[in-house]
C-alpha cells in the first residue's frame, strides 16, 4: 500500500485538515459499502488507529468507530464494550477527493472522510468523554488491541 494513502487516513482520524487548525474541529468517519454499492455502515472514528502488516500485500488497520453513547445527564458516556476496535482488511487503498478509498478483501469498499454533521458531534461526544479518562485507561484505548474492555465505563 501506498504511503500516500496511510497519511492521509492519519491526517483524517487525527483531525489534521481542520480549517482553524485546532484538531478538535475536524475528524474522519468510515462508510462501507456492500460489493452491490449498498451502504451497510457509518460512523465516527476515534482519533487513534493501528497499522499491523505493514510491510505486507494485505494489511489490517485497527479502528475504533464511535457507537452508541448517551447524556446521562452528567455529561456524554460511551459503553467501552460497545464501542470496542475493529479491522479493516485492506487490499488496496487509493486517495479520493478530501478521503480515502480502500477495497477490502472482504469485497465491501471503505471510504475514510472528514466528518460532519452527526458524526462530527459524535466524535465531540467522544472527545469530550475522553478527556475524563485517567492516562492509563486513554493509554489502553489508543493501544487498540484488545477486543473487550475490563475497566470503568464496560
Amino acid at each position: 500500500m501506498t504511503q500516500q494513502w496511510r497519511q492521509r487516513f492519519s491526517d483524517l482520524v487525527a483531525g489534521n485538515h481542520s480549517p482553524t487548525g485546532d484538531p478538535v474541529d475536524a475528524g474522519a468517519r468510515l462508510i462501507v459499502w456492500d460489493p452491490d454499492g449498498t451502504e451497510v455502515f457509518r460512523a465516527a472514528l476515534a482519533r487513534h488507529h493501528r497499522v499491523e502488516d505493514e510491510d505486507e500485500p494485505e494489511q489490517v488497520l485497527w479502528i475504533r468507530p464511535l457507537v452508541g453513547g448517551e447524556d446521562n445527564g452528567g455529561g456524554y458516556l460511551f459503553n467501552l464494550n460497545a464501542t470496542r476496535r475493529r479491522s479493516l482488511t485492506c487490499a488496496r487503498g487509493t486517495l479520493v477527493d478530501d478521503g480515502v478509498e480502500i477495497d477490502l478483501t472482504s469485497g465491501q469498499r471503505a471510504r475514510i472522510e472528514p466528518a460532519d454533521g452527526p458524526e462530527l458531534e459524535q466524535l465531540i461526544h467522544w472527545d469530550d468523554f475522553t478527556n475524563r479518562l485517567a492516562p492509563d485507561e486513554d493509554a489502553a484505548l489508543k493501544r487498540l488491541d484488545a477486543d473487550s474492555w475490563h475497566g470503568r465505563y464496560a
